[in-house]
C-alpha cells in the first residue's frame, strides 16, 4: 500500500528532473541560435569603408565653395563634374544625414538600420525592379559627360563621410553614381501618385475609410508673365513648389557654376546633383505636380490549383518570382532577415491582395535617363535647346512654367503618356488576360499638352487642368486630346485666385506679381465657399455655439490674415472635408465638423475666435511666429496640431524664388527658404535665419554673378579644406 505513493513520488522528482534538463537544453539551443544570429549578422556585415582611398580619389577635382551672410553655397568647378562634386559636399555639410536616409532607401537596406518601419521601402525597390533597371541601363543609357557628374557628386558624398566617419551608418559608403541615379528611378513615379496606386490595392479592406494619419499635401504654384502683360516690358516667372518643410524632398538652395558653362540657381532634393528648379542667365523654370493617368491596374486571373500561373491570351504562364531578402534591425545590432517574394507579370511588378493578384503598369518603368533631362534643362541656353531637352521624355511627370531672356514664355503639361488603345474604355481595373491592353510606349512629345507665348501673355498653374492655365482665348481645347491620356479637369482654389489676380491684371508691376504670389484668399468660387454657405444654412437649433459660430462666419472676408478672427475657424471645419473628397474618401458630416472645430478651439483658446496667428505658427528651434495663409491659398501653408491646439507649419511654400528679365534682356532674382541652407544643425547661425523673413513674406537677393556675390562671401575652401576638418 505504501508502495505506490514512494513510486509516484519517485516519478515526480524525475519529472521535475526532466523538465528541468528540457529547460536547460532549450536555453542552450536559444543561446546557440541568437548567437548564430549575431554570428551571421556580423559576417553579412559590410566591411567598413577604406577612408584614405575615398579622400585620396576625392583630391582629383577642382572645386570651391563660398558660402554668403545666408549661408548658401555657390559652388565653383573647373568641370560640371567638378561642379556637381563640391555641391555633394556642401549639401552633406547641411544635410548629410537626408541624404544618407535617401541613399539607404534607395538601395533597400534602411530597415537594416531603422527596423520594421523601413521595411515597406525597401520591398518597394524590390518589387519596382529599381536595381535591374540602374544595372541593365546605366552605362547602355547615359551618356559619359553625365556619368562623370554622378559619380563626382557621390565622390563628394564619400568625401564628406570619409572625413565625418561618426555620421555615417554601416555601409553606406563608397556610393556609386548608380546610387545617384537609382535615386531618381525610384523617387520619379511617386510624384504623380504611383505610391497611392500601390497603397489602394494593398489596404485592407477593414481598414478603408477608417481614420489614418493624414499625409502631406502636394501642391504647388508657378506662373510666368511676357513683356506684354508687365507694366515695365519685363519677363517675369514664379517659382513655388510646395513641399514638407524637412525630409528627402525638402528643398535645399544653391547656386552652381564651371567651367564648362554650366551656371544655375535654384532649389535641389537631397542626393540630387542637377537643378530640379530654378534659373540660368537665359532661362528659368518652375515646376507644379499634376496628376493624369500614368499607371494602369490590372486584374489577373491565376490558376487555382497552380498559382505560380496567370492567364494570358488564353495560355497560362508563369509569373517571373525572385525573393527578396530584407534585413531588418531587432533591437540593438539584432537584425533578422525577412523573405517575401517578388512577383512580376508581362504587365510589371504584381501585388497579392485580398481581392486577388493585381499587376501595375505604369509611367517610368524601365526608365533610367530622369537625371540626363535635369541636367540638359540646367544647360540649356534658349526655348529651342530647353524644349529639346524636355523632348527627351524622361521625367513621368510634373508641369513646367517657362521664361527667358528673350520674352518667351510656356506651359507642359509634361508626362509620359502611355500608348493606349483609342478603342477601348479604360476603367480603374483593366482585364489582365488581354496581351492588347498591355501598352509599350509613351505618346510622343509634340501630343503632350504645351501652351507657347499666348496673345493674353501669361500662364500659369497651380495643380490644376491644363485647360485653364492662360486666358480663355488662347486655352487648349479638350478635344485637342485623347480619352485615355487621363488629363485632369479640377480646378484649385489657388488656381481660381490666379485666374482673379494675374488673370484680370493686364499690366502687371514689379510689386504686383509679389502681391498676388503672396494672396491669402480663398475664392467665392472655392469648395470652403461652397462649405460656407452651406453652413450658413444649418439650423443651430438650441446650441447657442453653433449659433455664434454660423454668425463669425457669416461675417468672414474669406482672407487667411494673421489677425483674422474668423480665419481660424473657417479652416479647421472646412480643410477636414475638403482633404477628403480630394481623396475620394467620405468626408465628415457639416455639423459635427462644424461642433468639433468649435470645442477645439475652445479648449485650447477658450473661445472660438482666436486671431489666426495666435493659432497658425511657424516654429523652428527658438524662432515661433505667426504665418499668414492657410491650406490651398496661393501662400500655402499646412500645419499639424499640437498639444496646445496650434498648428505647426510643416509644409506648403518652401523655397520660393521671383525671377526676372527686363526689357532689356537683364537678370534678376530674390528668393526664400522657410528655415535656412543648415537644414539639420540646430546649432547652426543658418539653422532658422530666413524664417523671419519667410514669415513677413519677404526675400533676399539671388548673387547669381561674380560681381553681385562680391563682398557678401563669409567662408571660402575647398571641399574638406575648410578649417576644423581633420584628415586620417
Amino acid at each position: 500500500m505504501q508502495i505506490y505513493p514512494r513510486r509516484r513520488r519517485s516519478r515526480g522528482r524525475g519529472s521535475l528532473f526532466s523538465l528541468g534538463a528540457v529547460l536547460i537544453t532549450l536555453s542552450v539551443l536559444l543561446v546557440l541560435a541568437i548567437g548564430a544570429v549575431f554570428a551571421a549578422d556580423w559576417m553579412s556585415a559590410p566591411a567598413a569603408p577604406d577612408r584614405a582611398a575615398l579622400i585620396g580619389k576625392a583630391m582629383g577635382y577642382d572645386a570651391r565653395i563660398r558660402r554668403d551672410e545666408w549661408g548658401v553655397p555657390h559652388v565653383l568647378g573647373r568641370t560640371d563634374a567638378d561642379a556637381a562634386f563640391g555641391l555633394a559636399y556642401a549639401h552633406a555639410e547641411d544635410d548629410f544625414a537626408t541624404i544618407q536616409d535617401a541613399a539607404l532607401a534607395v538601395r533597400g537596406t534602411l530597415a537594416q538600420r531603422d527596423g520594421a518601419k523601413a521595411a515597406v521601402t525597401d520591398y518597394l525597390v524590390r518589387l519596382l525592379r529599381v536595381w535591374e533597371t540602374v544595372n541593365a541601363r546605366y552605362d547602355r543609357d547615359l551618356p559619359p559627360d553625365l556619368k562623370r557628374c554622378l559619380e563626382a557628386y557621390a565622390d563628394g558624398v564619400n568625401l564628406y563621410g570619409a572625413l565625418h566617419p561618426e555620421k555615417v551608418s554601416p555601409g553606406l559608403l563608397p556610393l556609386t553614381g548608380k546610387d545617384i541615379a537609382a535615386g531618381f528611378v525610384f523617387k520619379t513615379p511617386f510624384f504623380y501618385g504611383l505610391d497611392k496606386t500601390l497603397q489602394k490595392l494593398t489596404e485592407p479592406e477593414t481598414k478603408k475609410g477608417a481614420a489614418r494619419k493624414p499625409a502631406l499635401p502636394t501642391g504647388s504654384n508657378g506662373v510666368a508673365v511676357a513683356p506684354s502683360r508687365s507694366e515695365d516690358g519685363a519677363t517675369r516667372l514664379l517659382v513655388n513648389s510646395h513641399q514638407p518643410y524637412t525630409g528627402p524632398v525638402a528643398w535645399y538652395e544653391a547656386v552652381v557654376e564651371s567651367g564648362e558653362g554650366l551656371h544655375v540657381a535654384g532649389g535641389l532634393f537631397p542626393g540630387t546633383p542637377f537643378m530640379l528648379h530654378g534659373h540660368n542667365a537665359h532661362l528659368g523654370w518652375a515646376n507644379t505636380v499634376n496628376a493624369p493617368r500614368l499607371a494602369d491596374v490590372f486584374k489577373l486571373t491565376v490558376n487555382p490549383k497552380h498559382p505560380e500561373l496567370y492567364r494570358l491570351d488564353g495560355q497560362w504562364r508563369p509569373f517571373e518570382k525572385s525573393v527578396a531578402g530584407i534585413k531588418v534591425r531587432l533591437f540593438g545590432p539584432l537584425s533578422w532577415t525577412v523573405r517575401k517574394d517578388v512577383l512580376w507579370s508581362v504587365h510589371g511588378p504584381v501585388l497579392q491582395t485580398e481581392k486577388g493578384f493585381f499587376a501595375v503598369r505604369y509611367a517610368g518603368m524601365g526608365e533610367v535617363r530622369q537625371s540626363l533631362q535635369y541636367y540638359r534643362l540646367d544647360k540649356a541656353v534658349d526655348m529651342a535647346s530647353w524644349k529639346a531637352a524636355m523632348g527627351l521624355q524622361a521625367l513621368p511627370s510634373i508641369n513646367y512654367l517657362y521664361a527667358d531672356e528673350k520674352g518667351n514664355i510656356g506651359y507642359v503639361y509634361n508626362a509620359q503618356f502611355p500608348d493606349r488603345r483609342q478603342d477601348v474604355r479604360w476603367t480603374a481595373t483593366m482585364p489582365g488576360e488581354r496581351s492588347d491592353l498591355i501598352w509599350q510606349g509613351y505618346l510622343p512629345f509634340e501630343r503632350t499638352p504645351q501652351i507657347w507665348n499666348p496673345a493674353s501673355g501669361y500662364v500659369f498653374n497651380s495643380n490644376n487642368t491644363p485647360y485653364r492655365a492662360t486666358g480663355a482665348a488662347d486655352a487648349l481645347n479638350a478635344g485637342q486630346f485623347v480619352a485615355s491620356m487621363g488629363i485632369q479637369t479640377n480646378m484649385t482654389n489657388r488656381a481660381l485666385r490666379a485666374e482673379e489676380t494675374f488673370g484680370t491684371d493686364p499690366r502687371i508691376s514689379a510689386e504686383t506679381f509679389r502681391k498676388y504670389k503672396f494672396d491669402i484668399a480663398y475664392s467665392a468660387r472655392s469648395d470652403l465657399a461652397v462649405i460656407l454657405s452651406q453652413i450658413a444654412r444649418l439650423d443651430p437649433g438650441k446650441d447657442p455655439d453653433i449659433a455664434a459660430a454660423k454668425t463669425l462666419l457669416a461675417g468672414w472676408d474669406r482672407r487667411a490674415d494673421i489677425h483674422s478672427r474668423a480665419a481660424a475657424l473657417a479652416i479647421l471645419v472646412g480643410e477636414p472635408i475638403v482633404r477628403a473628397r480630394d481623396k475620394g474618401e467620405t468626408p465628415p458630416d457639416l455639423r459635427d465638423a462644424l461642433a468639433s472645430a468649435v470645442r477645439r478651439l475652445k479648449a485650447s483658446f477658450g473661445r472660438i475666435d482666436p486671431e489666426w496667428g495666435e493659432v497658425n505658427r511657424i516654429m523652428r528651434g527658438a524662432v515661433n511666429l505667426p504665418i499668414d495663409g492657410g491650406p490651398d491659398t496661393f501662400r500655402a501653408v499646412y500645419g499639424t496640431p499640437q498639444k496646445d491646439g496650434r498648428l505647426k507649419a510643416v509644409a506648403g511654400d518652401t523655397f520660393i524664388m521671383f525671377v526676372s528679365w527686363d526689357k532689356d534682356g537683364k537678370l534678376s532674382s530674390e528668393s526664400i527658404h522657410q528655415f535656412g541652407s543648415a537644414t539639420l544643425d540646430a546649432r547652426s547661425s543658418h539653422y532658422a535665419d530666413q524664417t523671419p523673413l519667410f514669415a513677413a513674406m519677404k526675400t533676399k537677393p539671388v548673387l547669381f554673378t561674380e560681381d553681385q556675390l562680391r563682398g557678401h562671401i563669409k567662408a571660402d575652401y575647398r571641399p574638406g579644406q575648410e578649417p576644423g576638418v581633420r584628415h586620417p
